[in-house]
């Protein structure tokens, strides 16, 4: 990341929000929810069709109350970091933090199967959400017997819709390079890190 010029988002490089005038609505609603405009929604926006399919599938997917909003981030987190895409980890920590999950709890996703800050129902969507994070897909039946012990069918349905979506976004945004933004690296640097997340 740190040899790209200022001007460049992606390996593509790309616009600035202003070039894109019709999708002004999208930036704004992203905007007020997360605290800043991801660059991914640059480089989507040169194909503004993709964005706002994009831009529906994802609000469809968090606005869904079937799973509150801090535990989609912990599972969006999850897979991304099974998945390895750091940009993913970055916003998802953020989002988490900024849903109500504390920074301790954050820090201790890798070892969330022995810690006691994950609850049992936790513990089994986060078994899911790491084992659809690698490729291989290493889900299994036996997963979804666990799930159904603490969610309901479309509570599922919600689980492996925010997985999804992160598969998605965890191969876009590996492969187009795309540059972190300062308000997640910040979080990430200035608390997480000294709590040792790696």
């Amino acid at each position: 990341m740190t040899n790209m010029k200022d001007t460049e988002l992606t390996y593509l490089g790309t616009s600035s929000k202003e070039h894109f005038q019709e999708l002004d609505e999208i930036f704004k609603s992203v905007e007020a929810s997360m605290g800043y405009l991801p660059n991914a929604y640059l480089t989507m926006a040169e194909k503004p069709e993709l964005l706002k399919a994009f831009s529906n599938l994802a609000m469809t997917i968090f606005m869904s109350n079937e799973i509150d909003i801090g535990t989609k981030q912990l599972i969006a987190l999850g897979s991304s970091l099974s998945s390895g895409c750091k940009y993913c980890q970055a916003h998802t920590s953020h989002a988490a933090e900024r849903a109500g999950i504390n920074e301790e709890k954050i820090a201790d996703i890798l070892r969330y199967s022995e810690s006691d800050k994950y609850s049992d129902a936790e513990k089994t969507v986060l078994d899911v959400a790491f084992a659809s994070g690698r490729t291989p897909n290493q889900t299994t039946k036996e997963h979804f017997e666990n799930l159904k012990k603490y969610y309901s069918k479309t509570q599922i349905v919600d689980i492996v819709s925010v997985i999804s979506l992160f598969g998605y976004l965890n191969r876009w945004n590996d492969t187009m390079g795309t540059l972190l933004e300062d308000i997640p690296e910040e979080f990430v640097e200035k608390k997480l890190k000294p709590l040792g997340w790696v």
